[in-house]
């Protein structure tokens, strides 16, 4: 398997482990977290820690956890979704009807495919609503399907929600409600060399494109319009305006709702 003396060594035997492919990170960012990662562990270096991961799948999935930067919480910028809620929901609605196909990418923890159930269930019998949703990390997808989350993580929910969708477990955790879970469809997905769903009204990947480089994130919003419909709207984070948007087939009315 040879050694693996470098961080350039590494990201060529983490490829075949994970599917990640690290060329498509920001390296210094990247690089850093692993070292940081490493030494904490008290590995000696790449080629001992790789030998673990090669052979300890618990190892393994630590990793890829950490790796995936999962910072999540329910209806994170609220005015966007309150602009998700008032413009773009109901212009979709009026366009393409009830049946709206839905993906949420890079969904880590849950947060963001449960905000968007709950918000479109003012609007469409929750009976129709079936949100995909996708993520490189095994371990946050089994923590969605669970659906248990912290006070922090909801508090930038409105207490409608809140109070109508969630169950308070003690003062430490609150249970998001059946109903909501039953819309949502958890998958295993990766942005770098998966296929993507085709035909989406909405695509929905937030605070995720920050950690890549300009050359993956060209790569995936070109395949973010691809997959969507004519006239289908991307929601994309508030620090990832896409400056180049008109190159890529992309106009905007409402800043981060980028449409086909």
């Amino acid at each position: 398997m040879g050694i693996v003396r470098d961080y350039e060594d590494f990201k060529k035997a983490v490829l075949p482990l994970t599917g990640i492919d690290l060329n498509a990170y920001k390296e210094r960012q990247m690089k850093r977290r692993i070292d940081t990662l490493i030494e904490r562990n008290k590995y000696d270096g790449y080629d001992s820690y790789t030998a673990v991961l090669r052979s300890n799948k618990e190892v393994l999935d630590e990793f890829v956890n950490y790796l995936t930067i999962n910072v999540s919480e329910f209806y994170r910028n609220s005015a966007l979704w309150q602009t998700l809620e008032d413009v773009v929901l109901p212009e979709l609605i009026n366009k393409f009807g009830q049946n709206l196909k839905i993906w949420s990418a890079a969904c880590s923890t849950g947060d963001e495919p449960y905000s968007l159930a709950m918000v479109l269930a003012k609007k469409i019998p929750l009976s129709k609503i079936h949100i995909i949703a996708t993520d490189i990390d095994s371990q946050v997808l089994e923590k969605a399907k669970i659906g248990i989350y912290s006070p922090n993580s909801l508090k930038g929910l409105p207490d409608e929600y809140k109070n109508k969708y969630f169950e308070a477990m003690g003062d430490k955790a609150y249970k998001i409600s059946d109903n909501i879970k039953n819309c949502v469809e958890f998958k295993k997905h990766n942005l770098l060399k998966d296929s993507y769903p085709a035909a989406c009204h909405l695509i929905v990947c937030r605070n995720v494109m920050i950690y890549f480089t300009e050359d993956a994130k060209s790569e995936i919003y070109k395949q973010f319009y691809n997959s969507l419909v004519k006239d289908g709207c991307l929601f994309v984070g508030n620090t990832e305006q896409i400056i180049n948007h008109r190159d890529m087939g992309f106009s905007f009315n409402k800043l981060f709702f980028y449409n086909k």
